[in-house]
């Protein structure tokens, strides 16, 4: 992609009175993008020295007073704050949609789907981050304390902090892509349905996950039937890779559009 058709604003304005063109560069929200990213990577981090700190002095019997201070506590209260951003943004993507596509010009489309790549560049962290380290940290937690309760401190980092977290994540992409931009607006995306229904269906998973480890498979191995629902979850992901061609096949087309008046008044001067 030229970098004259990213910053071309539908065509060069003259600048000045003297006939000399100028272009309109696309606001790109990369910087958002990087303090999102900073946010994200302080908020993990500080969750998993939290881990640290408490896990093993507080964490290792769900019974005890320390238990309920330190982890029940902070279990209930991160998900009350995570449901209740993740909706109130949902909702307020919803009550402030598009209501007229038509209305958005080539230029707009495509810094909103530059928004969405940002946010889809956000998720996919956050789902490796989830999928990866804070879940061995589980599987070796069980394979050290072994399993006693459905919520323990791991329990709590990973399946009720994470996993919500990465679910409004995806909703919130999701709801801003139809919502915001013509190429979502009249249609609903089928691989971005199945990433975000990959990230959703995990939370009933875990029910049952808990619910088998519970009554007639204690043993915590990753090769275990009762966890190919999990597999099977991420693999969603793959999804990407249709979600990206949609979105490029897009960017390709918007940036057609802006090359021709530009090419157009090039011509005339």
């Amino acid at each position: 992609m030229k970098t004259a058709s990213i910053q071309g604003a539908g065509g060069m304005r003259a600048a000045g009175g003297e006939g000399k063109p100028s272009r309109d560069k696309i606001g790109v929200p990369w910087g958002k993008f990087f303090l999102a990213l900073l946010a994200f990577a302080v908020l993990f981090t500080g969750y998993r020295i939290y881990s640290e700190a408490t896990a093993f002095t507080y964490g290792l019997d769900y019974f005890s007073h320390e238990f309920d201070v330190y982890w029940m506590r902070l279990l209930f209260g991160q998900l009350l704050l995570i449901m209740t951003l993740g909706a109130g943004g949902v909702v307020y993507l919803w009550k402030t949609r598009e209501r007229d596509f038509s209305r958005i010009g080539p230029r707009e489309e495509l810094r909103r789907l530059f928004v969405l790549v940002a946010q889809l560049l956000l998720f996919g962290i956050m789902f490796y981050v989830t999928g990866s380290i804070y879940t061995e940290a589980d599987a070796a937690w069980h394979q050290v304390t072994i399993r006693d309760t459905d919520f323990t401190p791991t329990h709590i980092g990973l399946f009720y902090f994470c996993v919500p977290l990465l679910v409004f994540t995806g909703f919130i992409s999701f709801a801003y892509a139809h919502t915001r931009i013509p190429l979502f607006g009249n249609r609903i995306s089928l691989p971005f349905a199945i990433i975000v229904a990959g990230a959703f269906m995990i939370m009933p998973n875990v029910g049952f996950n808990e619910w088998g480890h519970t009554f007639f498979y204690a043993e915590e191995l990753f090769a275990a039937p009762i966890h190919w629902g999990f597999v099977l979850l991420g693999w969603s992901a793959f999804a990407a890779g249709g979600l990206l061609l949609q979105i490029l096949g897009r960017v390709a087309e918007l940036t057609k559009q802006l090359e021709l008046p530009q090419a157009a008044t090039q011509a005339v001067h």
